[in-house]
């Protein structure tokens, strides 16, 4: 699987072919410079959207957006694992989570899932544990494999041996 850094370092071959600077593509693709230069950065996976603007800004035809899409979706997918193994706080939980949803809208989460919004936004920012049924009803209604679930079942279960903690001890 591609991870974070392989997929921006695509992104950035896709500006350079396209002979754009960073302020030109910004123009193009109605995001800031310092966004797109963040897109391209390999510490974060950029959202569909910011990636979408990307490269359509750097004029890739419309018919190659879904190969895209399935790639960015797969790194997505490995985002999520990856911050599944190592979290241990309420607050990389929720990072995980928010991996696993974007680029839903809180709306669309409870929709999907019948959890309120309110709740959603608190787990996603870690200041408030879910119960284990509630978050697997979300995880279940957003997609997640059976190793997604499994993987977030460890961390909730690691996390909660560990009193719930938010943030990391200094």
């Amino acid at each position: 699987m591609e991870d974070v850094e392989a997929f921006a370092a695509a992104l950035q071959r896709v500006r350079r072919r396209a002979g754009l600077t960073y302020r030109e593509l910004a123009d193009h693709a109605h995001y800031s410079h310092a966004h797109l230069v963040r897109a391209t950065g390999g510490k974060h996976l950029p959202s569909w959207d910011v990636t979408a603007a990307f490269l359509t800004g750097c004029g890739v035809p419309a018919d190659l957006m879904p190969a895209w899409r399935r790639r960015w979706e797969s790194v997505n997918r490995e985002d999520v694992a990856e911050l599944l193994r190592t979290a241990d706080t309420l607050e990389e939980l929720g990072a995980a989570l928010s991996a696993l949803a974007r680029p839903r809208s809180l709306r669309t989460l409870q929709q999907l899932s019948g959890v309120p919004r309110a709740t959603i936004q608190a787990w996603l920012s870690g200041s408030r544990r879910a119960s284990r049924d509630r978050l697997d009803r979300l995880i279940r209604a957003l997609g997640a494999t059976p190793q997604e679930r499994a993987a977030f079942s460890r961390a909730f279960d690691r996390i909660s041996a560990g009193r719930c903690r938010v943030g990391r001890a200094a």
